[in-house]
């Protein structure tokens, strides 16, 4: 048996979109980048990222932009120092604006608080003094689990001005995560808090830190917020943040700090073996961040009211909540809690009262909110908004369509957004004021960016193929290395193409250039000789009215090698009987063709998703070829596979 990867230059481009949305003229006339960004980053793109990183405060200019004489290990900015919270805070108040918001923050329960560019930096001084005062030294690792509140993004500011390495795990990951990702990074302190609100109830959080702590010796002291008032089990090693932060020396001069000191890991998903600490240092992901959110958003910082409703926890959370905006001065809402908390229009009763003008949330949260109805939306007031971003997996055209029209009014551009946490920053992207977009496309590489397809040599693919999506030049953000192994680095990132960065993630060109993203490559489907995204047919049966959002895997089948099997759940009012499954296929038949009919679809009440909402399409082949489930830990729901496996034992095959 051949166990080497099969080819996807035959990738089968089967999904064809015709329309087009041109930048509206407000957007294009004061738009922060305009199409000469692509024109100067193509004549010089070491002397384009230099200009970005001017954009910011350097202590000591660099002498070199990009040092890639040990490729594929890259130093940006080499000679150059800065501090990253200095960045992010101190300049702005410096320059007058310390009275602008930097965080509207609401919790779950409907408690808020507004503040300051003045009053983070205070705050974020006294918890750099405190984490000093702890005994926290540059280059000692921080581990942060904590709740959507903004003592998050004190904690890692904090880290940032004292040259402490922040690690952030989600808060709601399980010991056994947490402690290893404390130990892996030999964590000095954690940060948490009590708990925090999440479906209308507080959740703990200190307990899983005890016992994880238990099993990690390098920890000397946890520091704990106090969010929701729980009881809580105290050690010696705890302290609370009010008594450490408050008590704390107000005055903190930010040092710089070299460009490649290390600023944060994060630790991509470890469902199937050892998590990778992915690495990120300070200049070059902060230059493109900053860019990034500057470019992609057009962000106004006097006017916008900008929000991104991923977690700290995920990257989104660091680049597009924390660092991106705040090097910005931007203004920003931050929201503790659950869309559906405490009605299905949470999201949009909170645009409505803070008047957000910027909006990034991911597609499985906008099919979410398509499934629950097109009236929920339209009891809010929504005018305010002028762009939309989405991220977190390829969204179909029909869900940036529903997004467009009834979240947008068909006024506001969608940005639809490809990076990584290993990317750091947007890669891939639409630029509102610039770009014609097409519903379900990332549209183009961002100015200073080498994104290509490729086929199975590496070749780039014409247009209209389909391929491996690669970065052939490097980047300003990217990882510098997997947290304490080079080899794995290079291996997992750069040993399939010669010198080429390759994640996993398969794309197509349209006839007109455009990239377009298929999913893992993993997740593509070997049909009769075929092979077939997953994301295309997912795309098609969500174009059906009567499909809020669908998974699909390959299963093994006798005849055909991998069969089309579809999970779907139905927007409201819809009926799953035998007749629309029926309708469903041939939709599917007809509008990519014969060759990716489903051999079964399945009507489920909810998809496997983890926290981040990426869709765990592992555990629905398992399902679909009658295995063992795997790790589910990082579900957001376990009970949804007894659901899911409980009704593929009752649905029947269709043989025709």
């Amino acid at each position: 048996m051949n166990d080497s990867p099969q080819p996807r230059e035959t990738l089968a481009s089967l999904l064809s979109e015709t329309r087009h949305f041109d930048p509206p003229a407000d957007i294009v006339a004061g738009a922060n980048v305009t199409g000469e960004a692509y024109e100067r980053a193509q004549a010089d793109r070491l002397g384009f990222w230099a200009e970005q990183a001017g954009r910011l405060d350097w202590a000591t200019p660099w002498d070199r932009v990009l040092d890639w004489d040990n490729p594929p290990f890259a130093k940006w900015f080499v000679g150059g120092k800065l501090n990253v919270a200095y960045n992010c805070l101190d300049r702005h108040v410096e320059a007058g604006n310390g009275d602008r918001v930097a965080i509207h923050w609401e919790g779950e329960p409907g408690d808020t608080r507004t503040i300051t560019y003045a009053d983070l930096l205070s705050e974020v001084k006294r918890a750099a003094n405190a984490l000093t005062d702890l005994g926290v030294v540059a280059g000692d690792r921080v581990a942060i689990y904590m709740p959507m509140i903004p003592e998050a993004a004190m904690a890692m500011l904090a880290c940032a001005r004292i040259g402490a390495t922040h690690s952030v795990v989600f808060g709601g990951f399980s010991v056994d995560a947490l402690s290893g990702r404390i130990n892996d990074a030999q964590a000095k302190v954690v940060i948490t808090a009590d708990g925090g609100y999440r479906r209308g109830k507080p959740n703990a959080l200190k307990p899983t830190v005890d016992e994880s702590v238990a099993l990690c010796p390098s920890v000397e002291k946890v520091v704990v917020v106090r969010r929701t008032g729980q009881d809580v089990e105290w050690s010696d090693k705890d302290v609370w943040w009010h008594d450490v932060v408050g008590g704390a020396a107000e005055e903190h001069q930010a040092q710089p700090f070299d460009a490649e000191h290390p600023l944060f890991i994060l630790y991509t998903s470890g469902t199937t073996a050892k998590p990778k600490g992915i690495l990120h240092t300070s200049g070059g992901y902060l230059t493109q961040v900053s860019y990034t959110h500057h470019a992609v958003f057009d962000i106004k910082p006097e006017s916008d009211v900008y929000w991104c409703g991923a977690d700290i926890g995920w990257v989104t959370g660091h680049s597009y909540i924390v660092y991106g905006p705040m090097s910005n001065g931007a203004t920003q809402l931050m929201y503790e809690g659950t869309p559906d908390t405490p009605h299905k229009g949470r999201y949009w009763e909170l645009i409505d009262k803070y008047k957000v003008t910027i909006l990034y949330t991911a597609p499985t949260a906008i099919r979410t909110f398509m499934k629950w109805g097109d009236d929920i939306p339209a009891q809010f007031d929504l005018t305010s908004l002028r762009i939309l971003g989405s991220v977190g997996e390829p969204i179909n055209p029909e869900a940036w369509m529903w997004y467009r029209k009834h979240i947008g009014g068909d006024r506001c551009p969608v940005v639809d957004t490809w990076w990584q946490t290993e990317t750091g920053a947007i890669m891939v992207s639409p630029l509102p004021g610039v770009t014609s977009t097409t519903p379900g496309s990332a549209q183009h590489a961002l100015p200073g960016i080498s994104a290509d397809v490729v086929d199975d040599t590496g070749t780039s693919v014409p247009n209209g193929g389909g391929g491996y999506l690669v970065l052939r030049e490097p980047w300003p953000s990217m990882l510098r290395t997997i947290w304490g192994d080079d080899e794995r680095f290079i291996e997992t990132y750069w040993s399939r193409f010669e010198g080429m960065y390759f994640a996993g993630d398969g794309a197509k060109r349209d006839d007109e250039g455009n990239i377009w993203l298929l999913g893992r490559v993993d997740d593509v489907m070997l049909v009769s000789g075929h092979n077939i995204s997953t994301t295309e047919v997912e795309s098609a049966l969500v174009s059906h009215p009567a499909v809020a959002e669908a998974a699909v895997v390959g299963a093994t089948d006798p005849v055909t090698g991998q069969a089309i099997v579809a999970f779907t759940i139905l927007r409201g009012g819809s009926e799953g009987d035998d007749d629309l499954l029926t309708e469903l296929r041939n939709h599917v038949a007809k509008t990519l063709g014969p060759i990716a009919k489903p051999r079964q679809i399945m009507i489920v009440p909810e998809l496997p998703k983890t926290r981040s909402g990426k869709i765990m399409r592992r555990l629905l082949r398992d399902v679909a070829e009658n295995r063992s489930l795997g790790d589910v830990t990082t579900l957001q729901d376990s009970t949804v596979m007894k659901l899911i496996a409980e009704g593929m034992a009752k649905g029947k095959s269709d043989d025709d």
